[in-house]
């Protein structure tokens, strides 16, 4: 049986690993290499080449009830939509709830991570760890918990591009930006789409003179509120709704999906219409119909005082280029031979045990992409990865299965390129997947028991509270609600959501054209 656990990170993730660690029996050592919890959320005014940083006004894209650990709501004050430094105290509020800090050390990194001599009976690691002021300490682990995240390598391609040597103008990643005072007055190019993207984007439009957004794809643009107001997240994430997509053609769905977003704004006609990827933005498609940002098909070069576009057009008297190309996974801890998938990927169980292992105690946290808070699912994977080190076997009868597992992981991936493909994950269903290694809810047996109940968790929201209901770490002192803008949602709503639910099924069956 494992002992002593490392953890590597004290982000939301780390947290959520040394919570379900101690809840296990074990020992867990936390390794942090700043000065503060909160990871990526912990806002720096300058940011250097060992961590990445949020830009200073980033809103989280996940409402508060979604998001949340799942035995621990967010305080009641607390907006749907919250800064991110309001997300940090909510960290804090956390570690101190539970007494995690003292198991921090923090201006600690970890150099190497190494399996012993006997690791094939032992699973034993040998790790170095180094701290700020450069002192070396060696340690032995039974188990360690990875979560430093996969925001950690920017993706730069200047170097590509031709003409980028001289170019006059400035270039740099989304990583090192922080507000749009310095853009007052200039002429900017932002490359990239995503969410950072969008939100850079229109940020630098209300102080450009002239922002351009160049993208290869488009994206599609949902909004943060939904109908009647409420957040987006907890009506579309819904059981309700998983089952309607499980039943329904994915030409059908795809259709009527694309329908319901034209239905604001026709994303062709605002340069926006892509294949896939949608993009969380309440300002952008507004900032297009004011001429503050022109869409640009995707950059190919530059000039020397401007840049040059796909489509041949030329953008001359540009300042900046902003590159908002993402990140990829990186670590450099690790031993080379776990990159052993395509192109040095990861090859994971369940997208958390290295599949090239002889014993599973070593697991990844978080290395996958989601359409719902990654949060949420990250504390399942950390309450299974607890339980696998405290002796729990993993449910698979034999190791040869894991080939199995890994590739029927994925027949719910729906995405079109295999760098994505890889870590794209479906919400519900993939935290269903985990969570049946630990506790996910039996809804055949709720809604034998308890009917109100079982309405609340099918038809309202999915939130995390329901991954406490039963099981390991139940939360004992839990009141059951699902609440929207704090308010609780008593039978009779829920009776009138599924009235709605049902009588939208009707209307769509009718004529899918009146949706």
């Amino acid at each position: 049986m494992v002992q002593r656990v490392a953890v590597i990170g004290a982000g939301s993730s780390g947290l959520a690993c040394i919570k379900s660690c101690v809840e296990e029996g074990l020992d867990p050592v936390c390794f942090e290499s700043s000065d503060d919890i909160g990871g990526i959320w912990k806002f720096r005014e300058s940011s250097d080449s060992e961590r990445n940083r949020i830009y200073r006004s980033l809103v989280v894209n996940t409402s508060k009830e979604m998001m949340c650990f799942s035995d621990f709501p967010m305080p009641a004050d607390y907006p749907n939509y919250m800064h991110n430094s309001q997300l940090l105290q909510y960290f804090r509020l956390y570690a101190e709830h539970f007494d995690l800090l003292r198991y921090i050390k923090f201006q600690t990194s970890v150099k190497t991570i190494t399996p012993r001599e006997d690791f094939p009976v032992t699973g034993q690691w040998d790790v170095v760890t180094v701290t700020q002021g450069g002192e070396e300490e060696q340690h032995i682990f039974d188990a360690i918990l990875v979560c430093s995240g996969h925001y950690n390598q920017p993706i730069f391609p200047l170097s590509h591009l031709k003409g980028h040597d001289i170019f006059s103008g400035r270039c740099f990643h989304s990583r090192d930006y922080s507000d749009g005072d310095a853009f007052r007055g200039k002429r900017v190019v932002v490359v990239g789409v995503g969410n950072s993207g969008g939100d850079i984007t229109v940020e630098i439009s209300r102080a450009a003179n002239k922002t351009f957004l160049s993208t290869r794809e488009g994206a599609w643009v949902v909004g943060r509120m939904s109908t009647n107001g409420l957040p987006m997240d907890m009506t579309a994430l819904t059981r309700f709704n998983s089952f309607l997509a499980w039943l329904t053609p994915k030409s059908l769905a795809n259709w009527a999906a694309e329908r319901a977003l034209n239905y604001k704004y026709d994303h062709q006609l605002y340069g926006l219409k892509p294949k896939h990827r949608p993009l969380i933005n309440d300002d952008l498609p507004g900032r297009i119909f004011h001429g503050a940002v022109v869409m640009k098909s995707n950059l190919t070069g530059f000039t020397e005082s401007g840049v040059v576009f796909e489509d041949g057009t030329v953008e001359e008297n540009i300042d900046m280029v902003v590159f908002c190309t993402g990140y990829q996974a990186n670590f450099p801890f690790l031993p080379s031979s776990l990159s052993d998938g395509p192109n040095g990927n990861l090859t994971l169980y369940k997208r958390v045990f290295p599949l090239s292992l002889e014993q599973p105690t070593l697991a990844i946290m978080g290395l996958f992409q989601s359409k719902g808070p990654i949060m949420t699912t990250v504390e399942i994977q950390a309450r299974w990865a607890a339980r696998v080190f405290a002796g729990n076997q993993l449910k698979t009868n034999a190791l040869e299965k894991k080939h199995h597992s890994f590739s029927s992981c994925y027949d719910f991936l729906r995405y079109p390129y295999e760098k994505h493909a890889a870590m794209q994950t479906e919400y519900i269903k993939y935290q269903d997947f985990m969570a049946g290694e630990v506790t996910r809810p039996n809804l055949l047996k709720m809604l034998l028991r308890d009917p109100v109940l079982w309405m609340k968790v099918f038809f309202g929201p999915s939130t995390p509270y329901q991954y406490s209901l039963t099981g390991p770490g139940r939360w004992a002192a839990m009141l059951f609600s699902l609440s929207l803008n704090g308010l609780k949602v008593d039978s009779v709503y829920l009776l009138s959501w599924f009235l709605c639910s049902i009588n939208k099924v009707l209307i769509f069956l009718s004529n899918p054209l009146l949706l």
